[in-house]
């Protein structure tokens, strides 16, 4: 499973050097992921704590915690490279999941499906929506576990939880 963020968050990746680290919205990523059996441990405080996770990784669109945590399209693309370089490495990925329409897109174009799909034969971007790309890689798409999100409600626990239990069952049945 490749979950794809937004960007690294002032005071947490930037600091800790550990994406989803350090940050509220990790508090929510690495519950889930090791309540759904992808992590050795439930926190993520520094990128020396022991964390270990299980047929998953995590990156993000933009490498820099962007003003305002929205990165210009300018900003996406400079840092487009980057991801690019990390999907060449993940050669077995059957499951992405994009936290929040940034990171949908970002994957979408860095992975060539953006070019290859004809804008109405994309994937829409829902909270919970599932699609089958042509290669057989699976999107499952999620709000992105912000502060935003999660303290409006936007986000609840339960949708969260739903995400990475249909995560769990994609990935054990792959």
């Amino acid at each position: 499973m490749l979950i794809v963020g937004l960007a690294p968050a002032a005071h947490g990746a930037n600091r800790t050097g550990r994406m989803f680290t350090g940050d509220s919205s990790g508090n929510w990523l690495y519950e889930a992921l090791h309540r759904f059996g992808f992590a050795n441990q439930a926190e993520s405080v520094s990128a020396t704590d022991g964390l270990e996770l299980f047929d998953c990784y995590v990156t993000a669109a933009a490498r820099c915690a962007p003003p305002q945590n929205k990165p210009t399209s300018g900003e996406l693309a400079a840092c487009r490279p980057y991801l690019d370089a990390e999907l060449a490495l993940l050669q077995s990925i059957c499951l992405v999941v994009p936290l929040g329409k940034i990171a949908y897109e970002s994957w979408l174009k860095a992975s060539g499906w953006w070019d290859e799909l004809a804008p109405r034969h994309r994937p829409p971007f829902v909270h919970g929506a599932e699609a089958v790309l042509p290669d057989g890689t699976i999107m499952l798409c999620s709000y992105h576990p912000s502060r935003q999100n999660t303290n409006t409600g936007r986000l609840t626990m339960a949708m969260w939880h739903a995400i990475f239990r249909r995560a769990r069952r994609i990935i054990d049945d792959a």
